[in-house]
């Protein structure tokens, strides 16, 4: 599961506009508009939610599911060396 907040928080730590997520992951740049001012999971197609998560994590991106404290992100590593 994908939650709108981890989707706007591994954005923030990549340092991407939603136009650099869409053009990553292939998801209209409209489609992340409508899902992430959203509160809770994603309410999208699984293809699309997948898109998003693919992309985000070949940039370094690992998401961290719910243990007790909430769902997360945090950044492993950065393709382009920073």
């Amino acid at each position: 599961m994908l939650t709108s907040e981890q989707l706007r928080a591994a954005r923030a730590l990549l340092q991407w506009d939603q136009k650099r997520l869409a053009l990553a992951s292939k998801v209209s740049t409209a489609t992340i508009k409508r899902l992430e001012p959203l509160s809770g999971p994603l309410r999208a197609n699984q293809v699309t939610v997948e898109a998003l998560r693919r992309a985000l994590e070949a940039a370094g991106v690992e998401f961290i599911p719910e243990n007790g404290g909430g769902p997360g992100v945090r950044l492993v590593h950065r393709l382009d060396g920073r």
